[in-house]
């Protein structure tokens, strides 16, 4: 399995990105995919969760409303839209799969922002 992140960049206070998470080698739709980020200095923090068999997600306090979780099953991609971005969102964000015993990781993305 390999994931690949994509659609960072640097974007002023207020604006919008949308990440994307190439998966291949996934088998089937009983993985647990999520987002992850980590900013310098701090841990590791969960963003968002999506487990495609049930159509759940679930959020951090500090992105629900904000931050939008999906997938499109058949091109194997989770996506991770972010609106009204804030300076403290600035991270390397990392997507995850999850499932049958094992857990990926992508290579991370840059999302900075600031004026």
């Amino acid at each position: 399995v390999q994931l690949v992140e994509s659609g960072g960049g640097l974007v002023q206070p207020g604006g919008s990105l949308r990440l994307s998470c190439a998966a291949s080698g996934l088998t089937s739709n009983s993985y647990r995919m999520s987002w992850y980020r980590q900013a310098p200095g701090k841990e590791r923090e969960l963003v968002a969760l999506l487990i495609y068999a049930y159509g759940f997600t679930n959020y951090a306090d500090s992105v629900k409303g904000r931050f939008t979780i999906s997938g499109d099953n058949a091109k194997k991609t989770v996506y991770l839209q972010m609106n009204s971005l804030k300076p403290e969102d600035t991270a390397v964000y990392y997507c995850k799969a999850v499932g049958g015993g094992y857990e990926y990781w992508g290579q991370g993305t840059q999302v900075t922002v600031s004026s």
